[in-house]
């Protein structure tokens, strides 16, 4: 009997519906004004329900990983539903009870376990549906999650105005439940040895340039290897700098190009949008020119760009810059799951793509509270800017050291080959 085998796109399209539920996320600032001016809450006693859901996302990836590798992506992204969709909807009881802590608790932990299980499951699975363009794959769910904002947003303010902050929860509850359930249930792990139509006859005559993974690693190995920590140090430093930008880009260009708030406030909503296009086009071109050359790329752009911008003035200099920086922002998360894949293999890659963005979840409090911290300090944000500059020259340094690490293994992996062929030679002729 010929087992049928699932359309990859129509996968791709089940992580990308993922994505867009739990990336809602970032559309939480929908929620502060609300909040405050109901409950007398202080702004930054709600923000750290959005800072605790981020918290929470990368602790449960990290600690769910090896569960999406044992359990598959189907019943992980069921589970991941449920915890999210409990998660909003809980967070309208925890309005209507005004109760802060219920809050963090449904929005910050529930919410949050689900926003890190729903981020990886779809991933992991993706890689191993296109072994061909693994970059456009992930990129294409990752730029979901990255877009979800620009979606959910008026959505949100809509149903504020119109039905109260507690029932917009119970609304989006659902609403999220009911999305990531029919995501989740077509997705699926492609058979073993599978591969898109046509690929290994390919790879085999030589049309299509197929490079073998460098090892095929448990996540308890992978861990142990020094290639491991400078992925992560990487995506720390890309988030840590991206994300304080994020945090700071009104006030920012109200300080440095004269904007008003109004126009600030327009130009971050703008620049969102290239946050989500940076997720797809990044991870697109690494299929093309590698994820160690797109990381440098990164970086040494992000070098003279944040050197740069405290001391611009022109304002649509400062908005191209600014929106590059997004750009490379978005493109460090959907670059990453194809990077460990080349690196570690397909073997465990859900559980250490959970534990690499423990990076964002250490990013996520990083970038945000010194950035803050620098304009207390200096009453400015530039200075945090230059000394982020100085960040990327060191995160640049790591992506050159990683390739000696890489060249490394390579040799290595050449000469076991090799030796392979010639114990073949040595056995069939004795």
């Amino acid at each position: 009997m010929v087992q049928k085998v699932k359309n990859r796109w129509l996968i791709a399209a089940s992580a990308v519906g993922i994505h867009i539920s739990i990336g809602s996320v970032y559309a939480w600032s929908n929620f502060t004004t609300p909040l405050t001016e109901q409950f007398g809450w202080s702004a930054k006693q709600v923000q750290l329900t959005f800072s605790l859901a981020i918290l929470f996302l990368g602790l449960s990836a990290a600690f769910l990983g090896h569960f999406v590798e044992k359990y598959g992506p189907r019943k992980s992204g069921l589970l991941a539903a449920a915890f999210f969709g409990v998660g909003i909807f809980g967070s309208g009881f925890a309005v209507n009870m005004g109760s802060l802590p219920l809050l963090y608790v449904f929005y910050g932990v529930l919410g949050g376990i689900g926003l890190g299980l729903g981020y990886i499951a779809p991933v992991s699975t993706l890689v191993k549906w296109f072994p061909d363009r693994r970059g456009l794959a992930t990129g294409l769910a990752i730029m979901g999650f990255g877009f979800a904002a620009a979606i959910s947003s008026p959505i949100m303010d809509s149903l504020i105005n119109s039905v109260g902050t507690a029932s917009t929860f119970y609304i989006l509850g659902i609403a999220y439940f009911v999305v990531m359930v029919a995501s989740s249930l077509y997705l699926e792990k492609p058979p073993v040895d599978w591969a898109p139509k046509g690929f290994k006859e390919k790879v085999a005559s030589g049309k299509s340039k197929f490079k073998q993974d460098l090892s095929q690693l448990t996540a308890n190995e992978a861990i142990k290897t020094p290639r491991f920590y400078y992925l992560w140090l990487m995506l720390f430093i890309n988030v840590t700098c991206g994300i304080a930008i994020l945090s700071a880009a009104k006030p920012l260009a109200v300080e440095s190009i004269g904007l008003t708030v109004t126009e600030a406030a327009a130009l971050v909503g703008v620049l969102g949008i290239f946050n989500g296009l940076g997720r797809i086009g990044w991870a697109s071109i690494s299929d093309y020119i590698g994820r160690t050359n797109t990381y440098t790329t990164f970086f040494v752009l992000q070098i003279v760009l944040f050197a740069v911008l405290p001391n611009t003035e022109q304002v649509l200099l400062f908005q191209v810059m600014l929106a590059i920086v997004y750009t490379c922002y978005g493109g460090g998360f959907s670059s990453i799951p194809a990077y460990i894949g080349d690196l570690f293999g397909t073997k465990q890659l859900g559980a250490i793509h959970g534990y690499i963005l423990t990076a964002w979840a250490a990013a996520g409090l990083a970038g945000p509270m010194f950035a803050a911290w620098m304009k207390d300090t200096t009453g400015s944000y530039a200075a945090s800017l230059t000394f982020f500059a100085g960040l990327f020259v060191i995160a640049l340094i790591i992506s050159m050291v990683i390739r000696k690490d890489i060249k490394k293994l390579q040799d290595k992996n050449e000469a076991n080959a090799k030796n392979g062929v010639i114990a073949s030679k040595n056995f069939a002729s004795s």
